[in-house]
This record gives structure tokens, C-alpha cells and sequence, in this order.
């Protein structure tokens, strides 16, 4: 029952799952599991399948840290030019850690305390303000200085209902039809506006709703209201097949379409503008698997379960999201195929990577591997029940090492009562 595609950087050759050349039951065995294993060059090779798509001279990709913070992975975006979206003060602090330029920043983050937005705006990044709150309380923090804004372009899309982050009920961006009052606040305080932003939703299943809210945005953006604007960012929302009959969309066609409509928007505008994407999920989900070992079989009347040594602790987005991950039977990829529910330690019935799930027989001791975990995976992961989250091992270059061990249930309670002052 090998799957036609896997939509992943592994492939079976020679009766084995590998990662460029690499053994992945030999890898378990090294490292032990549960562990994230990340093809480095997988990552940098959708950055640059994505930046080459649109044919416009600036375009520049702001890496969503939130999908997968990953130091290694950083660096390797780094080194191939890529930006960084932020959410966070900790975003902020390990991107800078690890050498970016905060240029190289922008900051969309909601709900910011006055206290946060001046922790970010003195270290130097450009804010991203999502709302009119937001917009005055920063106008009186800082006035006379560059900004950006977040509008809400009013399409609904992304493949779940809690990843849609444009229409009426998100708490997202500005309206469009605000925007009188967005420039009656700036030209008050001094500001000038240099970025304009949206971001309709996370994998958005039909490019024309993509491009739909970059139209709306581009109805209220002007030279008269926004005369000093420097770049458009129309955010993230790319797309990544899971499902092994899953069809690709046709980004390479999105692209053109797109390069031609900005081009005929900025000979309306007057000049060009630089173009940003915020993609995360389409850089890391597919280079990423979540490595695990069985070790025990159910037979509970009507159903088969594996239970194996991670959990929604590790994985949150089945339970999250009701969302499918493609499993293999790595340890025995021809064995005769058989109906399982997979779950793992974690003390709640809904504590399920895959629910009546066709695999090749699985066997105690069998190693799985949960693929498309390189998005929302590890950056999700928790120590709920306390229990640790996994390691993380990085393959570049034909090499496997390990990137991020885990911690011991000694350091975990050792940081509980640290924090606790009790120790």
C-alpha cells in the first residue's frame, strides 16, 4: 500500500524510506524517538521555488517564524536571503540572535501592549498596526515616525474556519472602509505609512480567493493617501498538498497572473513598489516529518490501535484541526494492509494522530512517520502531562545531526520549580 505520492523529500528506494540517501529506520535508531526531522534543503528549495515565481524587481519573503522557529532552518534561510515575519518579543530576540538585520523584520502582532510595542520599535523594527486601537495608541507613542498597516481585505478563505483571517468575524486588520479615518489619525500624528499589508488565511485551497484580496487591498491604496508607501505585503496562505491524491496548485500560473496585475497597478500608481509574501507553512510543512515508535497494539472489538510514544503534545493540529498527516509504516512499508487508529501517551481519548487509517501491518516496535509535520509541529508542541517535547534532527547536505535536543524530566521539573521559587 505505498502511497503514489508523498509529497515529501522522502522517497522509497531500494525497499526503504530514505532522506537524501539517508535510512530513516537507521536514523530512529540513532537518535532515538520521537523526534522532528527537517530537510534543510528541501526548506530553502521552496523558498527559492516561491520567490522566483513573480516577475517584478523587488520581491522580497518574510519567513513565518511562527510555522516552525527551528534555529538551523533559520540560518539556512538566512543564508539564501530570506526576511522574517515576527509575532512576538521572542521571535524578535532569536531572529537577532542569529544575525538578522532588523530591516530584515517586520512585525504584525495583535493585541500589543503599549510596553511591547516599545520593547519592538526600540530595537529598531518597522511595526505592522492591525487596528484602529492600535493605530492611535502607537500615533501617541510615536508619532512622526514609519509604520505599517494591516487591512482586512474581506474574503473569507483558508482550509480551516480558526486559520481564516479576513471577513467580519476575525479580529484582524482594518477595514477597508476605515481607511479616512486611518488617514485622518496619520496625518494628525505625523506618521507615514511606508508598508500596506493583508493576509486573507492560511492554505487557501483556490488561488482566486488569494488574488481576490490582494484586489481589495489595492482599492484603497493611492498615491494621495499613501504617498509615502514603499511595498505591499499581501501575506501568506500558499498552499501545501497532505493528502497523498491531493492535486498542487498550479502556483507557477498564480504567479504570472499576479506579476501582470502589479504591473498594471503600479503604472496606475505612478512607480513601483516592492512586493512581499509572508509564506510559512509552504517553505517548511512538507520538508518536516515527525518520527515515532510503536509500542503497543489494542485489539478493542471493532478496532485496531497503535499506540506510540508521542502525542497531540508533540502533533496538535489532528486534534486542533481536524487536519490529516500522512503516515508510513517505515519499518514495514509492504506489509499487508490493515485498519488502525493511531494514537499516543497522552491521558485523552482524543489523543489521535489518524483515526481508521489504512497502513501496511503494524508491528510493536515499528517505526512511523507522520509526514508534513514541518509546519505548526514542534512551534505548537508543548510538555503537556509534563512531558517533554521531542528532539529535533536537521539533514543537510547528505549529513544528519541534531538540532535541538530534549529536555529530561529532571530539567522540566527542575524549571517548574525554578519558576515556582522553590528551588
Amino acid at each position: 500500500m505505498l502511497p503514489a505520492s508523498l509529497n515529501s523529500p522522502a522517497t522509497f528506494t531500494n525497499g526503504a524510506y530514505t532522506i537524501q540517501g539517508l535510512n530513516l529506520a537507521d536514523l530512529c535508531e540513532k537518535f532515538g524517538t520521537p523526534f522532528y526531522l527537517y530537510d534543510l534543503d528541501y526548506c530553502v528549495g521552496r523558498y527559492r521555488f516561491l520567490h522566483d515565481l513573480f516577475d517584478l524587481p523587488n520581491v522580497r519573503l518574510h519567513y513565518a517564524v511562527k510555522a516552525n522557529n527551528n534555529p538551523h532552518l533559520l540560518l539556512a534561510l538566512k543564508e539564501s536571503g530570506a526576511c522574517l515575519d515576527v509575532v512576538s518579543p521572542s521571535e524578535v530576540a532569536l531572529a537577532l540572535a542569529l544575525g538578522f538585520d532588523p530591516s530584515r523584520l517586520l512585525y504584525t502582532a495583535n493585541n500589543m501592549t503599549d510596553a511591547e510595542i516599545r520593547l519592538i520599535r526600540d530595537q529598531g523594527l518597522l511595526l505592522n498596526i492591525d487596528s484602529l486601537t492600535g493605530l492611535r495608541r502607537y500615533a501617541k507613542l510615536y508619532p512622526n515616525t514609519e509604520l505599517c498597516l494591516r487591512f482586512n481585505s474581506d474574503v473569507v478563505a483558508g482550509e480551516h474556519e480558526k486559520v481564516m483571517t479576513g471577513g467580519d468575524k476575525t479580529k484582524f486588520g482594518i477595514r477597508l472602509e476605515k481607511v479616512d479615518e486611518v488617514l485622518d489619525i496619520v496625518h494628525a500624528s505625523g506618521l507615514k505609512i511606508v508598508g500596506v499589508h493583508e493576509h486573507t488565511g492560511s492554505g487557501i485551497t483556490d488561488p482566486n480567493q488569494f488574488i481576490q484580496g490582494m484586489k481589495n487591498l489595492l482599492t484603497i491604496v493611492t498615491p494621495a493617501r499613501f504617498p509615502d508607501l514603499r511595498f505591499i505585503d499581501f501575506g501568506g496562505g500558499f498552499k501545501v498538498p497532505y493528502r497523498p491524491d491531493e492535486k498542487r496548485i498550479d502556483y507557477v500560473a498564480f504567479g504570472q497572473k499576479v506579476s501582470a496585475m502589479l504591473r498594471a497597478f503600479f503604472a496606475d500608481f505612478g512607480r513601483e513598489l516592492a512586493l512581499y509574501f509572508e509564506p510559512g507553512k509552504f517553505i517548511v510543512a512538507e520538508g518536516g516529518l515527525l518520527m515515532v515508535q510503536v509500542n503497543s497494539l489494542i485489539e478493542n472489538k471493532t478496532r485496531l490501535i497503535a499506540g506510540t510514544d508521542s502525542g497531540f503534545g508533540h502533533l496538535v493540529r489532528p486534534v486542533l484541526y481536524n487536519a490529516y498527516h500522512h503516515i508510513l509504516n517505515v519499518s514495514n512499508p509492504k506489509g499487508a494492509a490493515k485498519t488502525y487508529d493511531i494514537c499516543g501517551n497522552i491521558c485523552e481519548t482524543g489523543d489521535l494522530f489518524a483515526e481508521d487509517r489504512g497502513m501496511p501491518e503494524i508491528r510493536e516496535g515499528d517505526y512511523l512517520a507522520l509526514l508534513n509535520a514541518g509546519a505548526y509541529g514542534y512551534s505548537m508542541a508543548s510538555d503537556y502531562n509534563l512531558r517533554p517535547k521531542p528532539a529535533e534532527v536537521v539533514v543537510q547536505n547528505g549529513k544528519a545531526f541534531l538540532s535541538r535536543k530534549p529536555h529530561t524530566p529532571q530539567e522540566i521539573v527542575s524549571n517548574v520549580l525554578l519558576q515556582s521559587g522553590l528551588k
